[in-house]
């Protein structure tokens, strides 16, 4: 049976970096009053821009809130529980999906000139954008993590309420809220525990 410390050794990034994006990583319920600056969430999108999506599509859509009054105009739209953490945080960001991602298609695969044509049905579309999005949810964590700042990812909300208010033009889904910033010491709960390797992984 392979150890923990075995695992580690057969990974590139060394054991500091797999510790600050994610054996130490966590969601963060409480931040400092540090801002978040421009210069970090470009860096931050500079690393999340590579993440894979189908047929290099990008759908993901960023708006960050920094503002007192952009936060107060989410907050109404957040589950109870979620509202104090995030009037708190310094930045949140709301990630959605754009469902009219094709029309970037042509600059984006550019090899392919027909690959918008492919996406003419909109259902098929947004659920396309939906699940590429999400992958780049994922990557935006991590670009958050790697920044040395904490992730607060949020799914409690209404997501038409935060589209009308924040994407208002109807191309977007909603699928997350995340705060962002210097964690506060009281930032943390227990670690919860995760499902073992043999539990998850199936090798045929």
């Amino acid at each position: 049976m392979t150890t923990s410390f075995e695992a580690q050794a057969s990974l590139q990034l060394d054991s500091a970096a797999q510790d600050l994006l994610f054996r130490q990583a966590r969601s963060a319920n409480a931040f400092t009053d540090e801002p978040v600056t421009d210069e970090q969430l470009r860096a931050i999108y500079d690393l999340v821009k590579w993440a894979p999506t189908s047929m290099n599509n990008q759908p993901l859509r960023i708006v960050v809130l920094r503002s007192e009054e952009a936060k107060a105009r989410l907050l109404p739209h957040l589950a109870e529980g979620n509202r104090a953490k995030t009037a708190s945080a310094p930045a949140v960001a709301l990630l959605a999906a754009d469902v009219d991602f094709h029309d970037e298609l042509p600059r984006l695969f550019p090899h392919f000139p027909g690959a918008r044509d492919l996406f003419s049905d909109e259902a098929a579309r947004a659920g396309a954008a939906e699940l590429n999005a999400s992958l780049q949810v994922g990557y935006t964590i991590l670009g958050i993590r790697a920044a040395g700042l904490a992730a607060g990812p949020m799914t409690g909300f209404d997501a038409e309420g935060i589209a009308a208010e924040f994407f208002p033009d109807g191309r977007h889904r909603v699928l997350v809220a995340i705060n962002i910033g210097t964690p506060a010491e009281n930032a943390w709960f227990d670690r919860l525990p995760r499902l073992d390797y043999d539990e998850v992984v199936t090798s045929l």
